[in-house]
């Protein structure tokens, strides 16, 4: 659970950073009323590209420098690199957090707006509890083993 708050916490976060940028990005591409295909692919592509590198930019950066992102310092947990003992390597840190940027999905269109944007991410997370809550005693998600086996501990 303190896990799941974390990521909460987070995409909180990075979500009041870039509704901002989203509603700026909307109202540049559609100031001109025209609402044509062309104006909604943009939209969709430059917005999901955007938030797909926020997220995983935000993600990778704090867990590779820091070991915490500001939801697992909130949670007093930290991300540890396979060693147990370091941060995780940047290349670590962005394929345990790779998934974030699913959402990328969505420049496809209309399946891509409508369904996998949305459904991809979900998806993901749900494997991500699924598999967090199946290996015990270690509780590593398969994000973390695919990153090498990354590892969140309790801290403090």
């Amino acid at each position: 659970m303190p896990r799941f708050l974390a990521r909460l916490i987070d995409h909180i976060l990075v979500g009041v950073v870039f509704v901002p940028i989203y509603v700026v990005l909307n109202i540049i591409i559609y100031s001109g009323f025209r609402n044509s295909f062309g104006e909604h692919f943009i939209f969709y592509t430059l917005s999901a590209i955007l938030q797909a590198a926020i997220f995983v930019a935000y993600f990778a950066l704090l867990e590779s420098n820091r070991g915490q992102t500001v939801g697992k310092m909130a949670m007093k947990l930290r991300t540890y690199g396979p060693d147990g003992v370091s941060n995780p390597t940047m290349e670590q840190a962005v394929k345990r957090n790779i998934y974030a940027g699913l959402g990328v999905l969505s420049i496809i269109p209309i399946i891509g707006w409508f369904f996998l944007g949305w459904a991809a991410p979900l998806a993901a997370m749900v494997f991500i509890a699924i598999t967090l809550n199946n290996d015990q005693p270690n509780h590593q998600g398969w994000h973390d083993k695919f990153a090498g086996g990354t590892k969140v501990m309790q801290v403090g």
